[in-house]
C-alpha cells in the first residue's frame, strides 16, 4: 500500500507515473473480475484507494503552486 507520507517524497513526474500504473492496474483488475478470473476482489478497492492517495498528493501540489491542474 502506498502511504501518503511516502508519496509526498516522490517527484511530481514519479507521481504521474504511479497514477498511470494504478489506472492500468485498476483496469486490468476490473477485466479480470468481469471474466471471473479475479480471486481477491479486495484488490480493486485497495487499488482505488492507492490511486486516490496519488491524486490527492498531486492536487495538493497543484494548489500549493498556485496552478489549478
Amino acid at each position: 500500500m502506498a502511504k501518503a507520507k511516502d508519496l509526498r517524497d516522490l517527484s511530481t513526474e514519479e507521481l504521474k507515473e504511479k497514477e498511470g500504473a494504478f489506472n492500468q492496474e485498476l483496469f486490468n483488475l476490473k477485466i479480470q473480475k468481469a471474466t471471473g478470473q479475479l480471486g481477491n476482489t479486495a484488490m480493486i478497492e485497495k487499488t482505488k484507494k492507492d490511486l486516490a492517495r496519488v491524486k490527492t498528493v498531486l492536487r495538493e501540489r497543484a494548489l500549493s503552486s498556485g496552478t489549478d491542474g
